[in-house]
């Protein structure tokens, strides 16, 4: 009796684990998110400036067994070496913009740059459900190299084919978008327009192609910064003045081609020294696309600054609600241009003050500023292109009895002032005035002369040194010639720095404008120093991992646009000085 009670209770113990075993499997099979990709457009877009927006539209399709299976996130990669090349990235749908966590491992295999995209909420990956989405990404325009053959120019892309995926993709179409004149020469694709089945997963395809311009729709510039200023004055009258830094990293360029705000007229551009250049020439009315035509051609690596100042009819940017005054202004639309840092202010008149405004950026991108008299808002952004265009509405409060402010402040200003002199000259007593002549030294041309060409002489060294260190640091030259030209080079500068200070105590002496001229120089000196420094000290602590990659690029970016600034500066001092000379 007592062996078969052993023999049942072991029965029912096998019966009860083989049970909870086959619960478990169960459960296991419910958590399937298994889905197929369906179709994917791969678009590669070569904008304005020759950065690459890569546009992946994803169509995934359900084919879980269970109605409750889900999804929760997604990869997407391409070959590692596009990694460097990432500037921006997105994913979004029809709805809303989803996060992203980037250089992830794709399925823990090398090779490849991946990104994450994490759905806001699990998508429905039951069998025969369908979701479309897209994912973004920016790349520099180091991917595309330029070459001038007679009137004709010659671009070679270097870029992912597809993207890769952890499943096989059912169809993948790609195409670069490019100017409608261009034409296709060569590549490792048979043209810019290409398709494929049954593409594999985690697909590794770099590809190539060269295509041609007739004009230079497509310039490979940098836009380091596009600063937009908006004022409205008591009349109602609406200003603009734009202010591009520009460096050109292609051949040389005559012409640039700006944005503008739509309807503009009375177009004034300036250069960096402040001369009027040629009117623009509207090149696209659709896009509001104008040609600025430099002073002088821009030579490849350098950079430049200049404004452009415009009127703006006020019936189609401003209008009145209720007691209060609305500036509805549409910001970076048709912005084919990759700008590194963008700005736009608006400037109220004397008297206004802001009630509130709409835009669908966060609170940090706005800065509020209120003087005694006068509001202004700014918004700042960073990696901008079309895709981030919107309206901005701004409402605020006006009385037009400041519009007498001003003139009436002028006139009590002018009536205390003459109470002062009639008091003053009716006190005043006779006074001998005795003449003391002022001594000053007189500065021949040729101190000016040899002051800006020794200058001259020392930047030229100064790059030449720049140059050195980078050639060693690649290994392109032996060490032992590398501290030769060292040396060399360091002692023609140790010359011409004693020869600069005695010439600069010459200026001095002289008085005058050449006094401010040195005053200048030396400050923008001290800026490049410490900057130099700051590049150095966050050079060393990004490669010893104390600081990221976004926020060493963003103080690099930083650094570098306040060295350009005061290189411009003190180009601007010997540009001057050379036209005393003349």
């Amino acid at each position: 009796m007592r062996k078969t009670s052993l023999a049942m209770f072991a029965l029912l113990m096998m019966f009860l684990i083989s049970t909870s075993f086959s619960i478990k499997s169960v459960k296991a099979a419910s958590s399937s998110t298994e889905y197929g990709i369906e179709h994917v457009d791969h678009k590669i877009e070569v904008m304005y400036n020759g950065y690459l927006f890569i546009n992946d539209t994803i169509k995934i399709v359900g084919r879980a067994s269970d109605t409750n299976a889900i999804l929760d996130s997604f990869l997407i990669g391409f070959p590692y070496k596009y990694g460097s090349h990432v500037l921006r990235y997105t994913a979004y749908d029809t709805e809303e913009a989803f996060q992203m966590k980037t250089n992830v491992p794709l399925l823990n295999h090398t090779g490849f740059y991946a990104a994450e995209i994490v759905f806001p909420e699990p998508l429905n990956a039951s069998d025969g459900v369908e979701h479309v989405f897209n994912v973004g990404f920016i790349l520099s325009n180091d991917l595309l190299s330029v070459s001038l053959i007679g009137n004709v120019t010659n671009y070679t892309l270097d870029f992912p084919a597809y993207p890769s995926f952890t499943k096989i993709v059912d169809a993948c179409n790609g195409s670069i978008i490019v100017p409608e004149d261009a034409t296709y020469i060569s590549g490792t694709m048979d043209g810019l327009n290409y398709s494929r089945t049954d593409l594999p997963e985690l697909t590794y395809l770099p590809a190539n192609v060269t295509f041609s311009l007739a004009t230079q729709e497509i310039q490979k510039i940098d836009v380091n910064e596009l600063k937009r200023e908006i004022s409205v004055n008591g009349f109602g009258h609406v200003e603009g003045l734009d202010t591009y830094y520009l460096t050109n990293k292609a051949t040389t360029l005559d012409f640039v081609d700006v944005i503008l705000p739509s309807n503009t007229f009375n177009h004034t551009v300036k250069d960096q020294f402040g001369r009027n250049m040629k009117e623009p020439t509207l090149v696209d009315e659709a896009a509001n696309l104008y040609m600025v035509a430099f002073k002088s051609p821009l030579e490849t690596g350098n950079s430049t600054r200049f404004t452009i100042k415009y009127n703006l009819p006020a019936k189609d940017y401003m209008q009145q609600e209720n007691q209060n005054l609305v500036l509805d202004f549409p910001l970076f639309q048709n912005m084919k241009w990759y700008i590194k840092q963008a700005s736009v202010t608006f400037v109220l008149p004397e008297g206004a003050r802001i009630s509130t405004f709409e835009s669908p950026l966060s609170p940090d991108s706005f800065t509020i500023s209120r003087g005694i008299f006068q509001e202004t808002a700014t918004i700042n952004k960073q990696d901008v292109f079309y895709m981030d265009s919107f309206n901005f509405r701004l409402i605020y409060e006006y009385n037009p009895i400041w519009l007498a402010f001003r003139p009436s402040l002028w006139i009590f200003s002018l009536s205390i002032v003459g109470c002062i002199v009639a008091v003053i000259w009716r006190k005043r007593k006779p006074s001998v005035s005795i003449s003391v002549p002022i001594v000053t030294t007189r500065l021949r041309s040729e101190d000016v002369k040899s002051f800006v060409d020794a200058y001259e002489e020392k930047n030229k060294i100064l790059l030449e040194l720049e140059s050195l260190e980078a050639k060693v640091r690649k290994g392109k030259i032996p060490r032992r010639r590398y501290k030769v030209q060292k040396v060399t080079s360091e002692t023609r500068l140790t010359t011409l720095n004693r020869n600069l200070a005695e010439l600069k105590e010459k200026m001095r002496a002289a008085g005058g404008q050449f006094v401010d001229f040195m005053r200048q120089l030396e400050i923008a000196e001290t800026e490049i120093n410490d900057v130099e420094t700051n590049i150095r000290s966050i050079e060393s602590r990004h490669e010893r991992g104390e600081l990221s990659l976004e926020a060493y690029r963003k103080l690099l970016a930083d650094y570098e646009r306040r060295r350009d600034k005061a290189r411009t500066t003190i180009s601007g001092i010997l540009f001057r000085l050379r036209e005393e000379i003349r």
